[in-house]
């Protein structure tokens, strides 16, 4: 069996991947704010959208970092989803191009 079609009858397909990737990067965020609070040593405290005081211990930082990643690509994949359900990709008064008459 070809590698692409175990790829497609898997399931692994387009959401779920984009889904598994940002779970990835907002895992990762919160695994790199706990490591530079534990290396670093004074770290001012980090405020989440200037409103809430995080603590500058290292699982502040994780959840701080965590929270920031999530929050701005979490937005981001909203805006393409809710962009690419309501725009339609066909152009208004152009024929179908396999219409040659």
């Amino acid at each position: 069996m070809p590698p692409h079609r175990w790829i497609v009858s898997s399931g692994l397909r387009g959401q779920r991947v984009v889904v598994g990737l940002y779970c990835i990067i907002v895992a990762f965020s919160g695994v790199a704010g706990y490591l530079a609070a534990t290396v670093v040593g004074e770290i001012d405290a980090p405020q989440f959208l200037f409103l809430i005081e995080f603590p500058a211990t290292p699982l502040g930082l994780a959840a701080y970092g965590a929270l920031t990643i999530g929050l701005i690509l979490g937005v981001l994949l909203v805006s393409v989803k809710v962009v690419s359900e309501r725009v339609d990709d066909a152009s208004p008064g152009l024929d179908d191009p396999g219409d040659d008459t």
